[in-house]
């Protein structure tokens, strides 16, 4: 007498999938073995080649806005082998040079310096392997003056820390347009910046995360 048993559903694995994928190391064949054997043999070092790393500029001063961003851009954007470089942007009464990564002048408050300083050795703190410098730019006009730093020492990404504003004043730039700095220093980066220029906004300390703004995203919420 055959025996009646109970059909199970059907489990699919092609469902299932991965959230990463696991790539296996290289196989190495006999070929190669051979060219790494006859490499050894005569005396030839192959050196690993190392990554171009980018510059990348980011605007400081005491605010909490601009503090944000540096820490944003330490975690989320700047990799091992990039050189950032701290602007601070000052009033043409206060004239500065930037010579070798160190800023240079006689007539620089030492408030400036000191703050340029202590920014310097909490990013080597955070991020020990990247190279960091710092710059100061003189300008009547704050965002003209870090475009043209941006464009002058050929960066590959600009941050700037974006402060949250009222409906009121948003209204008032809009209808304001780009005349006069219409839209805020920020924004004026945004759009005249020749690199891919970032403002950083911290969402909220409940909600968490940053809000980023580009040409092309408007307070994109990145939740991390």
């Amino acid at each position: 007498m055959g025996r009646t048993g109970v059909k199970m559903p059907s489990f699919c694995l092609n469902r299932i999938r991965p959230h990463v994928r696991v790539r296996s190391p290289p196989v190495q064949t006999q070929n190669d073995a051979k060219t790494d054997q006859k490499n050894e043999n005569s005396g030839d070092v192959i050196k690993p080649v190392k990554p171009i790393g980018r510059k990348i500029m980011i605007v400081v001063d005491s605010s909490m806005e601009a503090k944000g961003a540096l820490q944003w851009a330490l975690t989320h954007t700047v990799q091992s082998h990039d050189m950032v470089i701290l602007l601070h942007v000052t009033k043409p009464s206060n004239p500065a040079v930037f010579v070798a990564g160190e800023v240079t002048s006689k007539k620089i408050a030492p408030k400036v310096s000191e703050f340029l300083e202590s920014m310097k050795n909490m990013c080597q703190q955070k991020r020990p392997e990247v190279n960091i410098e710092v710059a100061v730019a003189e300008g009547k006009e704050k965002g003209p003056t870090i475009v043209e730093e941006a464009k002058k020492q050929g960066v590959a990404m600009l941050v700037l820390g974006q402060r949250k504003q009222s409906v009121t004043w948003r209204l008032l730039m809009t209808w304001a347009g780009n005349r006069a700095g219409g839209g805020g220093v920020v924004e004026y980066c945004i759009q005249n910046s020749s690199c891919m220029a970032i403002g950083v906004r911290r969402k909220s300390k409940k909600i968490g995360g940053y809000l980023i703004s580009t040409k092309r995203h408007k307070d994109f919420w990145l939740l991390a």
